[in-house]
This record gives structure tokens, sequence and C-alpha cells, in this order.
């Protein structure tokens, strides 16, 4: 295809690598042909190949390529065609292909998303061996059915039909009007699907005496009609998705929210806090309280949660990191502080317990007072400063008091962070909860 001399420095003008008499070659010709007959500029043209002998196709040509993973092509071409919608999208995949990625087949079809896919279909997996796929016809045999395939073969054009396809033709690798087909199924700007019948020389020839004219008996012996099968005329997804978000277009996706630095902190290196409670325990909430307080301190925070799937049930752990510096690894290995709420929170301690050492904090509830660890260990008694209920807020009201007694982040820091980022009646449980803990006077030192 003509082009940019600068593209076309990455052409190879070899000739294909496929075995004498493949089909694949063929349908790389007439898609050559097509592609000069459209006449678009080559920078606007996106060939998406898959894994399989086709993949080694987008060499070829002086077009934009994207080669990826086994089956995930039409996944790929989808976020292609998203991102810029006026480009033209084609699709090499084979049958093997879209056995693998059926569910991104489907999706692509039922959404409308303006691509052509070619699929080169020679009945079995080539590059691999001749393994059947899912269009291997009945009886067919291949290294993994010796006896004869057993399996109905998939009809990919009915099924991409029957879930919204724009275009959908049948044919073989030697139909003379491809190339005519190829530019129509291009201009529909829909989702448009080739079912490419061809011969795998290698393998699927061999083991079943197949030919040229083997093609044309198996579709009547298949009931799989041949020529434009399918044609509906719905809106394009990908541009459809541009109109019905064109006021937001070059905006944000959440309106900005920055916070302001309306206190301080004597902080000077990083700090790394770690809070260990109950599932339903609300640790996670208070520790984007607890971080958005250290912003509006002036500081950088970073959060990262560990929960099981399950609700109410099990641990919740957040560990924060402050700094007045950008943080760049989030993950904590050794807390600077540890704050020790539940009995499911030291569950899923150990590795937290195990690095603490002399310089480092924890911060607990009477029920581990005797807890062997050589951290500072400070005892705080709810129960003995008269907060009643505190129970369902432990970790919170265990963490704003570390914090205040670190002299990290201060509590108006922290109430403030409340107001702005919680409900009214639950910004205000909390701070009524955050001004008794810090005022009340029964903490130990163990």
């Amino acid at each position: 295809m003509p082009g940019d001399s600068q593209l076309r420095t990455y052409r190879n003008e070899r000739d294909y690598p496929f075995c004498p008499g493949c089909g694949h070659s063929l349908v790389l010709n007439h898609l050559n042909t097509a592609l000069v007959k459209l006449g678009v500029d080559p920078h606007r043209i996106a060939l998406v190949t898959d894994i399989g002998c086709q993949g080694l196709a987008d060499q070829y040509f002086v077009a934009n390529a994207f080669h990826g993973l086994h089956g995930r092509s039409l996944a790929y071409a989808t976020g292609i065609k998203l991102v810029d919608p006026d480009l033209k999208v084609f699709v090499l995949i084979g049958d093997g292909g879209t056995g693998i990625g059926g569910a991104h087949l489907l999706n692509a079809a039922r959404r409308n998303v303006g691509m052509t896919v070619l699929v080169m279909n020679n009945f079995n997996f080539g590059m691999t061996g001749g393994e059947h796929s899912v269009t291997t016809p009945p009886g067919g045999v291949t290294v993994t059915t010796r006896k004869g395939n057993l399996e109905r073969p998939l009809d990919i054009c009915a099924t991409v039909a029957v879930n919204g396809a724009g275009y959908v033709w049948r044919g073989t690798a030697f139909d003379r009007e491809l190339p005519d087909v190829i530019v129509e199924a291009s201009n529909s700007e829909s989702f448009a699907l080739l079912d490419i019948w061809e011969l795998c020389t290698a393998y699927y020839v061999p083991n079943n005496d197949f030919s040229r004219k083997s093609l044309l008996e198996m579709r009547e012996r298949l009931g799989m009609p041949v020529g434009l099968l399918h044609r509906e005329d719905r809106p394009e997804y990908a541009r459809a998705v541009r109109e019905a978000n064109a006021l937001l277009l070059g905006k944000p996706a959440l309106p900005a929210n920055p916070l302001p630095a309306l206190f301080t902190s004597p902080l000077k290196e990083e700090f790394r806090f770690v809070v260990a409670g109950s599932a339903g325990g609300k640790v996670r909430s208070a520790a984007r309280v607890l971080g958005e307080a250290a912003i509006l301190s002036g500081l950088f925070a970073a959060q990262q949660d560990d929960y099981p799937v399950t609700v109410q049930t099990g641990h919740s752990i957040s560990e924060l990191i402050f700094s007045p510096n950008l943080i760049h690894f989030t993950g904590v290995t050794r807390p600077d502080a540890l704050v020790l709420a539940t009995e499911e929170g030291r569950k899923a301690s150990a590795r937290y317990l195990k690095a603490l050492t002399a310089e480092s904090w924890l911060f607990t509830t009477p029920e581990f007072a005797n807890m062997d660890t050589p951290a500072r260990k400070v005892v705080v008694d709810l129960d003995a400063m008269g907060i009643k209920g505190g129970r369902k807020n432990l970790a919170w009201l265990l963490s704003v008091y570390a914090l205040n007694q670190l002299g990290i982040i201060s509590a108006e820091a922290c109430e403030e962070a409340a107001r702005r980022g919680q409900r009214a009646e639950v910004a205000e449980e909390m701070i009524a909860g955050l001004r008794r803990v810090v005022g009340g006077e029964k903490a130990a030192c163990a």
C-alpha cells in the first residue's frame, strides 16, 4: 500500500512467511488491494493482529499496527476505536483466536464497535500444531481429534448477526470480489465481520484430504450460506459514546476538589502508619479521613487497603504514609506506628508485628495489654475515659489519639477532614469521639 516515506521504512519487503498454498497470502493480497481502493491516509489506519499465523501480517503494511495476546485483538481494537472514532480499524484474527476471545466477539458485535474483522478461518490452530478449533467441522481430523471431531462448529456469522453486528459476510480466500467486500464492510462504519474460509496446507489439508472444492462442498453440508448475510444500520458505538458525552469532553471525569493546606505539621520525613481492625469497623473510612487531614496539614498522603471479599467479617487493614515530600512507593513493610484495634486485625497483622522495633509505636486496647513486643506500647482504655459505644469507631478513636500524641496531625485537622469528607451526622459522631479521646487521660505506656 503506498504511503508516507517515513512509514514505509518499517515495511517488510520480503515474501510472506506462510506455508506454500496457505490461504493467508491470498487474504493479505485482497486486503492490500482493498486498502488502496479505500485511499485512506495510512496514518488513519490501524491493523490489529491476533496470535496465530495471521499475526505475522502487520509488518507487511504501511499503517499503524498493534499485535497483542491470543483472542484479545477485538478488545484492543475496541480501545483503539474508542480513543479515535475516525480511525479505520481492521482486525486480523484466526478461528482459534475467535474462539478464545468469544466474549470479546459478542460484546464488540452487540455494541456495534466500528471495526472490520477478517476471520482467517482454516478450521484449526495452524501455528501451534493443528489442534481443533471452534470451527472445525464434524468429522474433522486434527491432532486433538484423531478419530474425527464430535463438536458442532461455531457459526461465527450467525453468532455476531444475532448480537447486532452491522455487516456480516461469509466467503473464501479464493473469492475475487473480496477486496470490494472489504471496502464495503469498512465503509459501513459498523461492526463488520468477514468469515473467510481458507486452506491450512500444513495441517488441516493433509489430515483431511481437503481442497478448494471441499470448502464449497462443506458449506452446503453444514448449511452455512455465503455472501452478505446480514446488514443493519445502528449507531456506531465509539461515535455514539462521544456524542452522548460531548459536553464532558476535555473535562475531568470527577470535579476537581483540591484540599487546601489549612494547618501545619512538624513532620520532616516519611512516616508509615498502619491501622489494623475488623471488617465493618470503619477502618478504611477512618484512614481516608486521616489521609485527608494530612493533606490539609500540608503533607502528601497515600493509602493502601487490605480486606477480604466478604462483608462485615474478617480483617480490615489500611496502610497510610504521610510525608512532606512526594511518595513514590505506597507499600509498608515496617510501620513506624501500628494501631491494633481488634483480634481480627491482630491475626492479619503478623508481618507488621514481627517488623516492629524499639523505635516503633504500638497503640492498642487493654485486650492486648500483655502482648510481647519490642515497640513502645500505648494502651488506650476507652471505657476508663467514659467513652460509651466506642467499639463502633474503635479504629478511628485509636488512630486520632495516636497521631495527636505523636504530634504528626492535629486534632483540628482531623475535625476539618471529617467535616469535609463525611455526611454531617457521621462527621459529628467522629468529631465528638475525637474530642473525648484526645482530652482523655486513661492511656498507659508499657
